[in-house]
């Protein structure tokens, strides 16, 4: 066995891979059933520990605050849909989608931590299906969507039960980076196009005190979580104001804009509602898909497909950075039946007429970290004052998070509660230049965070100013360059199409990314420089062991199999794989090879 199996071997166990599996059981796709077997087995034992595990306050505090972050941003797309569908969506379909996903993924999923809901690319691809639709015959557009959904579901569950997505374990900070990036980007777009909608519809005075509501919002978001994550004043009150930020400043900005005298009397726009628990537009719940001519049911076949390939990157992706290397999870997560669990809330949407719930990217990890317990200690850092001279740095880690699944069932309850009468009054109250300031907020986050911005930060910065033990220093600039211009090229490439009516073309373009970075970028950089650059978006074992276990690229592949050879006891070297055949069905677990930089492991913090 060659020397980097053997520390392969210390650091993980038990290390597997399919790569070594021959014959027709290489080929994960005639093995049906199999990923939602092993999922929801591995998952199984933890089901009862879910709920006892919230009896904590960190549950409370986390779904306050995701309530918040899970409604008003779903709210913000159902205005912008609710124009550009002709008022087919509004703000009941929103919450009953919303509610619907929370209830369903918190009880039954095998990944409880990820949010789902409505995102903003699903808005984009139903007012892009309108905008086609109308061309042709407006009145089909209930009937086409709900087709969609169907066709959607049917490849949702083929992707399930031939447990593709195993090949999300490719997913790497290069992929995940320049989604979060044009998802971010995409948010400040809409958040633009909100208060342009209100100058333009209810003047220039309603638009300035728009701007202005939504622009004052976003810097007292902004503000409260950056206090809460300094270290400013006690522990408990940072945490207090990280945790309630949405709240105090939703709760004031509201106020504000119902101030009597010149301020109310600007005439901004508030949330349109209906009657409570029933459809936006004079129907039932249930949409009569029958009633739609065959041509059309195949014709809605090719945007099912489009959903389908949106869902499989967006909500595994949701589900991975949920589930991020900087969390110290303990409990294994199930990739291919919470697939399948989304083909069924997809189905149920297009039968109802509600928006297709699914992963949340920028919600998802907020979620996480919101049940997470960091734990501060005082670094010692030395300085070049003389010899001895230290300087004392907070530095704030996560040592646990809260596994549980009734922070995310409770906040689909407070959805419901919310499509009730006098909280749909409260809802009204609302002005739309929130929701504006929600799309700054949401969208700001993921591209303040993202590396892509941290890299160009770092190639931007004075040298002089740079530590000294920046792993980057190790990489030539023009290759940082080079890595980031792929970054931004894949990203700006999706956000020209999204502002087109090919926009539902945008899902091939994100979903090639992921080939891109396993078969292309390895061909331009090296593994040392790899291993700087990159790393995967969720490196856990409970986590990749739904997946697959850790991925080999080509170029790994390669490099291995010059030292990797049998020992003649069924073991091999890096990724190899131990059969188990002592008359038990074989369970799959995998290890992970952690061979990272240490510096990638996760975000310093205070609290």
């Amino acid at each position: 066995m060659s020397d980097s199996s053997h520390l392969t071997r210390e650091k993980s166990s038990v290390s597997y891979s399919y790569d070594n599996l021959s014959g027709w059981k290489r080929l994960r796709p005639l093995r049906p059933f199999r990923g939602m077997y092993h999922d929801v087995r591995r998952r199984l034992p933890y089901y009862w520990s879910d709920f006892q595990d919230a009896l904590t306050y960190r549950t409370i505090a986390s779904t306050i605050r995701m309530y918040f972050v899970n409604l008003l941003p779903a709210i913000a797309y159902t205005l912008d849909m609710y124009r550009r569908t002709g008022e087919f969506y509004g703000i009941n379909e929103a919450l009953f989608s919303s509610a619907m996903a929370a209830m369903i993924f918190s009880l039954v999923g095998a990944q409880p931590l990820t949010i789902v809901g409505i995102t903003g690319l699903i808005s984009l691809f139903n007012y892009t299906i309108y905008d086609i639709v109308t061309r042709y015959e407006p009145a089909i557009y209930a009937n086409f969507m709900c087709w969609t959904a169907i066709w959607a579901a049917i490849f949702h569950w083929i992707v399930a039960v031939c447990n593709l997505c195993d090949y999300m374990r490719y997913v790497t900070d290069f992929s995940s980076e320049s989604f979060g990036a044009y998802v971010g980007i995409i948010y400040c777009i809409k958040g633009v196009e909100e208060l342009v909608n209100e100058f333009s519809e209810y003047g220039s005075a309603a638009g300035f005190m728009s701007t202005m509501i939504a622009i004052l919002y976003f810097l007292t978001i902004y503000g409260l979580e950056m206090l809460g994550s300094s270290t400013i004043c006690r522990p408990w009150f940072r945490e207090l104001l990280a945790d309630y930020a949405y709240v105090i400043g939703t709760i004031f900005w509201v106020g504000f804009a119902h101030i009597p005298g010149n301020l109310k009397s600007t005439g901004i726009s508030f949330v349109p509602i209906t009657r409570a628990f029933y459809p936006t537009q004079p129907r039932g719940w249930l949409i009569h898909f029958w009633e739609l001519e065959v041509k059309w049911v195949f014709a809605a076949l090719p945007f099912g497909f489009l959903v389908m390939l949106l869902f499989y990157y967006d909500h595994n992706v949701s589900s991975l950075t949920a589930q991020a290397r900087q969390f110290p999870l303990k409990k294994p997560g199930g990739f291919h039946w919470d697939f399948f669990l989304l083909g069924c809330t997809t189905f149920l949407s297009g039968i109802t007429g509600i928006p297709m719930p699914n992963g949340l990217v920028p919600q998802a990890p907020v979620h996480t970290d919101s049940l997470t317990i960091y734990e501060t200690t005082l670094a010692l850092i030395p300085t070049s004052e003389g010899e001895g001279a230290e300087l004392r740095r907070p530095i704030t880690k996560p040592t646990a998070v809260v596994e549980q699944r009734v922070s995310h069932f409770l906040m689909g309850l407070a959805i419901i509660g919310t499509m009730t009468g006098p909280l749909l009054i409260v809802l009204h109250t609302i002005p739309a230049a929130v929701f504006a300031g929600v799309f700054f907020i949401v969208g700001w986050g993921s591209i303040e965070s993202n590396g892509i911005l941290g890299k160009l930060v770092f190639l931007a910065r004075e040298n002089r100013f740079v530590q000294r033990d920046e792993p980057l220093l190790r990489v030539r600039k023009g290759k940082i360059l080079l890595y980031v211009a792929c970054q931004v090229f894949g990203v700006a490439a999706c956000v020209a199409v999204s502002q087109t009516v090919a926009a539902i073309g945008f899902p091939i373009l994100i979903t090639a990314m992921i080939p891109f970075r396993v078969y292309i970028i390895p061909k331009w950089f090296s593994q040392p420089e790899l291993d700087i650059l990159d790393d995967l978006t969720a490196n856990n074992a409970v986590v990749l062991a739904s997946l697959g276990g850790p991925p080999r690229f080509p170029s790994e592949r390669q490099e291995e199999g010059k030292g990797e050879e049998g020992n003649g006891n069924g073991e091999h070297g890096l990724g190899g794989l131990r059969r188990q055949d002592e008359g038990e069905e074989e369970e799959e677990h995998y290890g992970v090879e952690r061979r990272y930089s240490e510096h990638r492991r996760g975000s310093v913090r205070y609290r």
